[in-house]
């Protein structure tokens, strides 16, 4: 089969795009993609090369990471496999062999409605391109997607359920769609505004509106990490980096509110570890991937806060 292959380039328009909240169609089949295709680029902790290859997986079975450079080592990619949400959402298994920074390629695949994929990794982290989805994304449209004849796994939330963390906090509540709405500010270490923003995710709205997002953080944290060994990958071409309320990043913000579109992404990504495509309002407060993780985590354990059910039409 013919696979395609990107280089961490430029994608973007840069455009900036008004507030938007789109109605999401719902998806009634599984998907994979319809050919495999690979990428290039850097992990963000480690700073080494990584290859990453997508392929087609069949029905029913799921997202597994295959870690290539370590004798073809299996890791599904689940809620119930997460090991560690420091800085960036990390998936494991029984013997210990971990993949990291899986939450922007997830948020990538979610928007696209992809349930059942292969992915091989030859390292322990997907690289980071830019710090934001629409590297990922835009390899899959390019590579195409494939409907396939089984219903797919739809997860109703019946009740509210919320996890907190001293100021932060997540929470998932009924809703006959999917929305996810967030609050985020700095919780006063900078004078940065709420940034507040609600999204309904669809396939062309999370492309312009949510995908060209990238991840941020503070200039005294980065050096921190990087005094511990850690994001020796991370720069002002992936990461949006704040001294105080100055952004240090030479073209500025993409958006006035990236960090709050990026934080959309984020939990689009980490949810998508579910398993199957959630009906229900997410609400994060300051929250990140500890906390919608945990989320997770509370919602399965409470049997009366959710049904599984299948879309009829396939």
């Amino acid at each position: 089969m013919q696979m395609l292959a990107l280089q961490a380039t430029s994608l973007r328009n840069p455009q900036k795009f008004p507030p938007f909240m789109a109605s999401q169609p719902v998806q009634h089949t599984q998907k994979t993609l319809l050919t495999p295709a690979s990428c290039q680029g850097v992990g963000v902790h480690s700073g080494n090369p990584v290859t990453m290859t997508l392929r087609p997986a069949p029905v029913g079975s799921g997202i597994t990471f295959v870690r290539t450079d370590l004798g073809k080592a299996l890791i599904k990619a689940s809620w119930k496999t997460v090991v560690d949400t420091r800085f960036c959402t990390t998936i494991g298994n029984q013997n210990g062999v971990t993949v990291s920074t899986v939450e922007h390629l997830f948020a990538a695949l979610a928007a696209m409605g992809i349930d059942n994929l292969r992915i091989e990794l030859n390292g322990p982290e997907l690289p980071i391109m830019d710090g934001c989805s629409e590297f990922f994304l835009t390899l899959l449209e390019q590579t195409g997607v494939r409907d396939q004849q089984a219903p797919r796994q739809m997860i109703r939330v019946l009740k509210t359920v919320t996890v907190s963390e001293g100021n932060r906090s997540a929470t998932l509540s009924p809703s006959s769609f999917y929305e996810l709405e967030v609050d985020f500010d700095f919780g006063g270490r900078i004078a940065l505004e709420t940034q507040h923003l609600v999204f309904r995710p669809s396939r062309d709205s999370f492309h312009d509106l949510i995908a060209p997002a990238r991840t941020f953080g503070l200039l005294e944290d980065a050096e921190k990490l990087r005094a511990a060994g850690l994001a020796k990958g991370a720069s002002l071409d992936n990461t949006v980096v704040y001294d105080g309320s100055h952004v240090l990043n030479e073209e500025g913000l993409r958006y006035e509110d990236e960090c709050a579109r990026h934080k959309i992404l984020d939990a689009m990504g980490d949810l998508h570890l579910a398993g199957g495509m959630i009906l229900g309002k997410f609400h994060g407060l300051r929250a990140g991937h500890g906390l919608h993780c945990q989320l997770l985590k509370a919602l399965f354990a409470d049997p009366t806060a959710y049904f599984i059910e299948s879309s009829a039409k396939v």
